[in-house]
């Protein structure tokens, strides 16, 4: 006989949110949506899915791998589900924003779904919440955007922060000035990312001791930017290097408590950041707490913008544990202005839907999860 389908039972990386979780992560969203919009940064709201050529093309190119598609049965038009909200945003920015005064500061907040997890982050729909700073480059905008998210991470009493600054693009243009053998220039960038120091001896020719030398100044800004300029730079990484110290200086400026760390060989995720790309992290946890860069927003024709993304499920995971709220059992029949001044209070109520005396209230109060019940305009705590 065939054992009925487990209804419970959800695809790999995907899971359902339950009490507490779903409203804690529901109040942490609003509360950094509120931070973004005492920034100046105005709410969009891109839909799910989009057609594919319009999602995936300028930066969207880059999250092709991790977009899952579909026929739109109405069009029969292929269309994907988004991957990453940035894209969209860029978009929404070239599009019916056009014409909107520049620099345009937008904010968001939704679910994404990618085509796989990774090893350590094998959750396939999460949200984000995230600003684009869009129509200039610059570095005041990469220090506004990072200090910003400080900003709004310190409201949900997140304070002790670190972020780690990277070069994207460094590598590349250094393998070609330094003269690496073309032949080895993928592999090699692979090797700078994951810090294969004996790869990188091996395989580097004359550009070999240069590019251990930047390698081995990953940590602390100040030693990296030393190292920066040191270092033979070819004039489109010099201004790269440039950037990042002006960068560091205005976040300094402004938040000197903010630890800063950089690696400028270092590449991640979604490969269309172009100048700089940071990443933000605290104390009380080892895990990303949100990404961002700057970027083109409709590729090498768009304009120049901006952009991080927190993740709201990670900011969580850092906080402590949040007080549980206070639950009161009201009977039937409790007048509503009893019941209404007791909201007021800050208590939760939990409606009786059918009559109990004394003893039955509260044990009905104990059932459902409450500390108290209301009686004659009363709150009795129950032991």
């Amino acid at each position: 006989m065939t054992e009925p389908p487990n209804r419970a039972l959800l695809p790999a990386g995907l899971r359902d949110l339950l009490p507490p979780e779903a409203e804690a992560e529901a109040l942490a969203v609003e509360r950094l949506m509120a931070a973004f919009a005492a920034h100046g940064y105005e709410r969009v709201k891109p839909p799910l899915l989009e057609f594919e050529e319009g999602l995936l093309s300028g930066s969207g190119a880059a999250t092709a791998q991790q977009t899952f598609r579909l026929m739109d049965p109405v069009s029969q038009r292929m269309m994907g589900l988004r991957a990453d909200m940035t894209p969209q945003v860029a978009r929404i920015a070239a599009t019916r924003l056009g014409a909107a005064p520049r620099p345009l500061r937008l904010c968001y907040a939704g679910q994404v779904l990618r085509v796989r997890g990774t090893q350590l982050e094998p959750e396939r729909q999460f949200a984000q919440a995230g600003i684009e700073l869009l129509g200039t480059d610059a570095p005041a905008a990469d220090a506004e955007v990072i200090l910003i998210a400080a900003a709004a991470l310190g409201a949900l009493g997140l304070r002790a922060l670190s972020v780690d600054l990277t070069l994207p693009r460094l590598s590349g243009l250094l393998l070609s000035a330094w003269g690496a053998p073309v032949a080895e220039h993928a592999s090699l960038r692979a090797a700078l990312d994951r810090k294969d120091a004996a790869a990188v001896a091996a395989r580097a020719g004359a550009a070999a001791a240069p590019l251990l030398a930047l390698l081995d100044a990953a940590g602390p800004v100040d030693r990296a930017l030393a190292a920066l300029a040191a270092a033979p730079l070819p004039p489109e990484a010099r201004a790269l290097a440039a950037r990042l110290a002006e960068t560091v200086a205005a976040i300094r400026a402004a938040a000197p408590a903010i630890k800063l760390t950089a690696d400028p060989l270092e590449f991640r995720g979604f490969e269309y950041h172009r100048g700089l790309a940071f990443t933000l992290f605290t104390t009380a946890s080892r895990e990303e707490l949100g990404r961002g860069g700057t970027y083109l927003s409709e590729g090498e024709a768009g304009e120049a913008g901006t952009g991080l993304t927190l993740y709201p499920d990670v900011v969580l995971r850092a906080l402590p544990p949040a007080a549980p709220p206070r639950r009161l059992f009201v009977p039937l029949g409790t007048p509503a202005a009893q019941v209404a001044a007791a909201r007021s209070e800050g208590w939760r109520t939990i409606a009786g839907l059918a009559a109990t005396d004394e003893a039955g209230a509260r044990a009905e109060a104990r059932r459902l999860g409450c500390g108290a019940v209301l009686r004659a305009g009363r709150i009795e705590t129950l032991d």
